[in-house]
């Protein structure tokens, strides 16, 4: 289990074994220590292995992950997980904006709050966050799904196309062309599988969450919906 730290080696040289790692590597449990905010830490990982990162981190941690798990015990900045193709991003304290940006699979999960545009633009990604959100989160997001177990900010969901927004609690305000839709057995049962995902089944009832989507009415542009554009 190599244990690696920062302040003693390089972030550029970490990334780099973690970049050579081959698909049969025995070394599958990796420690970072003494992160101290640095940025792109495990970033562009494409092996399934785990990085356990010692406390807070700056931009673009584990961005575009491929098939790691990359837990970080503390909290991030920017576009964490941003662009994440598969795997298993878990963050033990909060993360800044942009959280999940462009991603197009894999689990980001967020044990505390999250900044603004938290899912922008998102691609596949599940997205849970175990506090509240900021404004314009899931901003043209595009698919996946959004879950909230706390508040969201203002213009959730602005422009979005089909993905699944959950909210356990208050929304101040919903985006352009966004509305609340009915919440059916196949979205308790969407829910419930992300929740289990995450840990939560058993501890947070579906029952409890409101469903958001896109009201498709900004799919093609019509001149009535011009000033929504």
């Amino acid at each position: 289990m190599p244990v690696y730290d920062l302040r003693s080696a390089g972030l550029r040289d970490l990334n780099r074994q973690l970049h050579a790692l081959r698909p049969d590597t025995n070394e599958t449990h990796w420690t970072v220590q003494n992160p101290d905010g640095a940025h792109a830490i495990a970033a562009g990982l494409d092996a399934a292995v785990t990085v356990e990162i010692e406390g807070n981190v700056g931009y673009y941690c584990a961005g575009m992950n491929k098939l790691a798990n990359v837990v970080i015990h503390g909290s991030a900045g920017t576009g964490v997980a941003e662009n994440m193709m598969s795997g298993f991003v878990h963050v033990k304290g909060d993360v800044s904006q942009s959280a999940g940006a462009t991603a197009h699979g894999g689990m980001l999960v967020v044990d505390g709050n999250a900044g603004a545009r938290c899912g922008i633009s998102m691609k596949g990604i599940d997205i849970l966050v175990k506090g509240s959100i900021g404004h314009m989160s899931a901003f043209m997001a595009q698919a996946g799904t959004l879950t909230v177990l706390g508040d969201a900010g203002e213009a959730l969901g602005d422009s979005l196309y089909e993905a699944r927004l959950y909210v356990r609690g208050s929304v101040k305000s919903l985006g352009a062309d966004c509305i609340e839709k009915e919440m059916r057995d196949e979205h308790r049962e969407q829910l419930f599988a992300k929740l289990k995902a995450a840990g939560l089944a058993g501890e947070v009832d579906p029952g409890e969450f409101r469903r958001y989507g896109s009201a498709r009415t900004l799919y093609h542009f019509h001149v009535d919906n011009a000033g929504a554009y």
